[in-house]
């Protein structure tokens, strides 16, 4: 099979790049994971949805993807908000990683095929460290070990920064024991109450940046394929990745970086120092939890992307009517067999500007744009009389509802039962807008029985009414059903 012609944005050489695998039909994918101190923001669930799809896609294309996101499990933050709760850091650890876990089903993300903790790889981190040292890229002070800055004559590569202009400013803080402004820690001397390890340096914890290197080492080797995660990583935390991986392994250390734009709320960066963040959590008992999905993938991944709350009823609007089209095809071709034969025009080609746009560095924003124009064919063809339902169109809803199938699998959406979905959309609108459903229902039970009279007007009348309470009514092959009205006629 020829292999897919992917083309994706490198951060490192600021430009479009081939993928080309070390080893052909096979990627390794790191993305950095959330630090289980609290739940995460709806920034990090962006970056995580992105990368999601990544893995998807590749999968789709044939390719075998091993995905690697961790947990940071051992950090300040952590520490400082365990003495908060009085529980263990561990406690409180392994509480927002089930947390995150359920958040994350909630969004439809895939489980990586790994998902380390730093926790259960200190001695591959000490490994690294004592490599450094050997190498005498990192130097031992008072129980911390430091990576030396200055021995890396490749650093500040990838964000591209002058190291004078990072010298600027910068001072060794209180209690640290560095030679140079710019070193970084690999390993802390422990301090009483905080979590500790032993190594050749004394009992402590990894530093931060360390983590990355030897868990991505661990499960895709010294050097590996694609290495991803959000735009502010880049400097200091994929920088110092890639001075410590190259200094102790001698050996490139990803071939291709990724990172996804900010998200602002209402036009301000997400920052925890301004404010304004809003928890994943909290958006999910807001806003449908796919809907939510599909306005992260609206954008396309390396663009901003502002947080509003009418981009949030515009995709949940947007989801219910994909959902509704689907509704429609699925009663009208749903186990029915249309036999073999030709089909109208080329239902196809949707698919395939959608492969074509997601070839383009992960374009889930055009992907989602040829989508579109298959799902107003496929409502062209479900309006079309049932009298008219000639083999025909059944073949050619039956070729596009497939094609949907597929590019669900890509995108995580569109992989409820439509009527399931549309239900649960209709019950937290009911809860939203205060409205009687057995009041509605009896309303639907009268207009039925007036149209079995042949009394249309009584029946219009009552179709105001409900209009009148904010109630949409849909007359379909299996009955009359209903949805609450857009607010305010939007």
């Amino acid at each position: 099979m020829t292999p897919p012609s992917i083309r994706l944005f490198n951060t490192m050489t600021m430009q479009k790049e081939l993928l080309e695998p070390a080893v052909p039909g096979e990627v390794g994918v790191y993305v950095c994971g959330p630090t289980t101190y609290s739940y995460i923001h709806i920034g990090n669930a962006r970056t995580f949805t992105s990368f999601d799809v990544v893995v998807r896609y590749l999968r789709h294309r044939g390719m075998k993807v091993r995905y690697v996101r961790n947990y940071t499990d051992v950090d300040d933050k952590i520490i400082k908000a365990a003495a908060e709760t009085g529980e263990t850091a561990v406690e409180l650890s392994a509480r927002y990683v089930e947390i995150f876990r359920e958040d994350a089903r909630a969004l439809h993300l895939l489980e990586p095929d790994v998902s380390p903790k730093v926790s259960e790889h200190i001695p591959e981190i000490i490994g690294i460290i004592q490599k450094l040292v050997d190498k005498g890229h990192a130097y031992a002070s008072q129980g911390d070990v430091y990576f030396s800055v200055s021995s890396d004559p490749d650093y500040a590569k990838l964000s591209k920064r002058n190291l004078d202009d990072l010298c600027v400013g910068e001072r060794v803080q209180p209690g640290e024991q560095k030679r140079e402004p710019l070193d970084f820690a690999l390993w802390k001397a422990a301090k009483p109450g905080e979590p500790a390890w032993e190594s050749p340096w004394g009992p402590g914890r990894p530093g931060w940046h360390i983590e990355c290197s030897a868990m991505s080492a661990r499960y895709l080797g010294e050097s590996f394929d694609i290495h991803g995660g959000a735009l502010d990583l880049i400097f200091p935390h994929h920088e110092n990745e890639i001075a410590q991986s190259e200094s102790a392994s001698g050996k490139p250390f990803a071939k291709y970086w990724m990172h996804c734009g900010f998200l602002d709320l209402e036009g301000a960066k997400m920052s925890k120092s301004l404010g304004n963040v809003v928890r994943l959590r909290d958006a999910l008992g807001k806003v449908d939890p796919e809907a939510l999905r599909f306005f992260f993938l609206s954008t396309h991944y390396r663009h901003p992307l502002s947080f509003t709350d009418k981009g949030l009823a515009d995709a949940e609007a947007r989801m219910e009517y994909f959902y509704e089209t689907l509704r429609k095809v699925d009663e009208r071709v749903a186990g029915k067999d249309f036999g073999k034969g030709p089909v109208h025009g080329e239902p196809h080609r949707f698919f395939t500007e959608f492969e074509a746009a997601m070839d383009d560095d992960f374009n889930t924003a055009g992907a989602l744009g040829s989508l579109s124009g298959l799902f107003v064919l496929m409502n062209e063809l479900a309006d079309k009389p049932p009298v008219k339902d000639k083999p025909l169109v059944g073949r050619t809803l039956q070729a596009l509802r497939e094609d949907v199938r597929k590019a669900s699998s890509v995108l995580g959406l569109f992989e409820d039962d439509p009527a399931q979905w549309l239900l649960r959309r209709r019950e937290r609108a009911v809860r939203e807008r205060g409205i009687d459903v057995a009041e509605v229902e009896r309303l639907i039970g009268e207009r039925t029985a007036a149209r079995a009279a042949k009394d249309f007007a009584a029946a219009d009348r009552v179709r105001a009414t409900l209009k009148e309470k904010g109630v949409d009514i849909m007359d379909t092959p299996a009955g009359t059903t209903w949805k609450v009205a857009p607010a305010h006629g939007g």
